[in-house]
């Protein structure tokens, strides 16, 4: 009997050993054991009237940013990408605003033609500059409403993506068209919109709405998340498959550069794909950061800026239950390596730029960088604030 109790211990001892290894890079990538600097944090100010605010995008000409906001507590109740599904907590307050940083005043505006009996809470965001005349903004939001049936817990968010139509310097965001596809917007978490309203791509951030295999993948760690495409003519389609817990999405530089970059929110990698035939997403290359990465930003530079996530379980276990939680966040700039090729080598340069334990920027989620005002800002989800750096 002592044989077989110890043939158990041993195989049991090895699937522990086994699990460990599997999820070891993951484990790094989220922060633990990691130690946090202060970095950049020497010329900073806050805005504590800007909250909970998933996504920023700055219009770089007017250096006004844009920014989808929402209240604390309906955060901790519905986020359907971490798994909240307290609809009953869904709140009625999500907005758009637009901050300008040289009056410091904050703009809310409002939504005009849109009928959402399910309401709006809202997620990822682009704001695109029209090619046709600049001072028209194509504004897209992921919008995860309450299903219309059913338990949310069990057949999980509504989630859709809005198009809104503004001018610079207005008030209001017009109404435009909801795209509207249960098979291939299946969790969406981030958009990159076209400069004419009428396409986006956007990234699931599971393959299920939820049950139990979505709950399963925190172990098994699979690589299902996706890319989807849809077109105001055309439908929606799937862009990209097998990408591994895919979260922020941006364009590279310029309304004809076909490069996107997709951010993995557990395993520190930014996947770098290119536009193919008929809307396809084609694999490039991968960039690893060390950091799981929230949300993607492009600088009038072309660096690419990622939202670090440097204590995915303190964002998760104390940030969700408490929102004035110090939760270290981190901002990292990616750029080309212009020195060496990639055959003599590392093809990319991803330097610290900013880190805070919590104090200055808790739990950030997006980050972008006005390279000609030299500004930094930051915000999160559940942040109480957001945060300005003169860099």
């Amino acid at each position: 009997m002592s044989r077989v109790f110890r043939s158990i211990g041993v195989l049991v001892l090895a699937i522990l050993v086994a699990g460990y290894i599997h999820l070891k890079p993951y484990l790094a990538a989220m922060g633990i054991g990691r130690s946090v600097e202060s970095i950049g944090t020497g010329n900073c100010s806050i805005v504590p009237d800007l909250q909970a605010c998933e996504k920023i995008v700055l219009h770089q000409p007017s250096g006004l940013l844009y920014l989808a906001c929402s209240t604390l507590h309906s955060r901790l109740q519905w986020m359907p990408a971490i798994g909240r599904f307290n609809a009953t907590g869904m709140s009625e307050d999500d907005h758009v605003a637009v901050y300008d940083y040289e009056t410091n005043s904050i703009t809310r505006l409002t939504f005009t033609g849109l009928s959402s009996p399910s309401g709006i809470s809202l997620h990822g965001m682009d704001v695109v500059i029209s090619t046709q005349e600049p001072s028209t903004l194509y504004v897209y939001l992921v919008n995860h409403r309450k299903p219309a049936s059913g338990d949310p817990s069990r057949v999980g968010a509504d989630s859709v993506i809005e198009v809104f139509e503004t001018r610079l310097g207005d008030s209001e965001l017009r109404y435009l068209r909801t795209f509207e596809d249960p098979t291939v917007i299946i969790t969406p978490n981030d958009v990159v919109g076209s400069p004419d309203g009428k396409s986006a791509y956007f990234t699931n951030d599971h393959a299920q709405k939820s049950g139990l295999k979505r709950d399963l993948g925190v172990l098994i760690q699979p690589y299902d998340t996706s890319v989807g495409f849809c077109h105001a003519d055309y439908g929606c389609t799937f862009a990209y498959h097998g990408l591994h817990a895919s979260n922020g999405i941006v364009k590279g530089l310029g309304h004809d550069n076909d490069t996107y970059y997709i951010a993995d929110c557990m395993l520190g990698e930014i996947t770098v794909l290119k536009r193919g035939p008929d809307h396809a997403l084609l694999p490039n290359e991968v960039i690893k950061t060390g950091f799981a990465a929230d949300n993607l930003a492009i600088d009038s530079n072309g660096a690419l800026w990622v939202a670090g996530l440097t204590d995915v379980l303190g964002f998760i276990s104390r940030k969700f239950e408490d929102p004035s939680a110090h939760v270290s966040s981190t901002g990292l700039r990616v750029t080309v390596n212009s020195d060496l090729g990639p055959a003599y080598g590392k093809r990319y340069n991803v330097d610290k730029v900013f880190e805070d334990s919590g104090r200055l920027a808790s739990g950030i989620t997006s980050v972008v960088y006005d390279s000609q005002r030299e500004r930094l800002f930051m915000h999160g989800v559940v942040s109480t604030h957001l945060t300005v750096c003169k860099l």
